[in-house]
């Protein structure tokens, strides 16, 4: 049989590592959790729950999970946020796949719990993820805060029974006060990587976002709540270009004046 490591990156999840890491000693053999010099109980909780915690300041989620990778000292790494927690059918799967493991990563289904009420519809369910994977083949890539498992060309990948449990949100200002950081993030990412978004990005967007999850992906089917997370989805495509469109004007507006005082000069 195989072993398993499992990684966590945390700051202030004293509300949740607990639970987190007691799912994973369900199916791993090492839990590593990177904390990123947390204020709260976070850093006890876990070592009491009898994980291997490490500490580095945060860089990016991308550049902080691939640095935990690197504390894991088997090649499979089943990775979670600490707000989520592996359920008892998705263990009994590993556990199965443990034994002889058939592909280099595996994906699984992520069930949110947002404002009381698990999702079952819209962009949230199947929120399908890549989190158990053979390190020497894959790595955490993507672009900041949308981090996501690249995998080498020859890297074959399944799909495991079970979800991961994700409690998402507990009050709508929450989700909204996220997703307000989140798009900063984003906005940031793009504007220093000199990515130039057209001006319809900010209408367009939004629009389709609401019109996939909410219709397409049959989201109102979660009554209220499905609405509101579509809401929300759309808001944060619209407050990241948003917010970029300002980052470039400021930008613009900086060289302006920069040629204004050397032409008076």
């Amino acid at each position: 049989m195989q072993k398993i490591s499992a990684t966590i990156i945390t700051f202030n999840e004293a509300q949740y590592i607990g639970e987190c890491i007691d799912s994973l000693w369900l199916v791993a053999d090492e839990v590593i959790v990177l904390d990123s010099f947390s204020s709260d109980s976070t850093v006890d909780i876990a070592r009491k729950k009898g994980a291997i915690v490490k500490q580095a300041p945060f860089t990016g989620y991308i550049e902080q999970k691939n640095k935990a990778l690197s504390f894991a000292n088997h090649n499979y790494v089943l990775s979670l946020d600490a707000d989520e927690r592996i359920s008892k059918k998705l263990a009994a799967s590993i556990l199965a796949e443990k034994s002889d493991f058939k592909f280099s990563a595996y994906f699984m289904n992520r069930y949110n719990w947002y404002c009381g009420k698990f999702i079952n519809h819209g962009l949230w369910y199947p929120n399908r993820k890549l989190r158990l994977f053979d390190k020497r083949k894959a790595k955490w890539g993507g672009t900041n805060p949308h981090d996501r498992i690249i995998m080498s060309l020859e890297t074959t990948a399944g799909l495991l029974k079970g979800d991961i449990i994700h409690y998402a949100y507990d009050s709508v200002d929450e989700h909204r006060r996220r997703n307000d950081e989140l798009s900063s993030i984003a906005a940031s990412v793009l504007f220093n990587s000199g990515q130039h978004k057209h001006w319809s990005k900010i209408f367009l967007s939004p629009c389709w976002s609401f019109f996939h999850g909410y219709f397409l992906r049959v989201g109102f089917l979660d009554g209220y709540r499905g609405f509101i997370i579509a809401i929300q989805t759309a808001n944060q495509c619209f407050l990241k270009y948003e917010k970029l469109r300002l980052l470039q004007k400021q930008q613009k507006e900086e060289l302006r004046l920069t040629s204004i005082i050397k032409i008076l000069e």
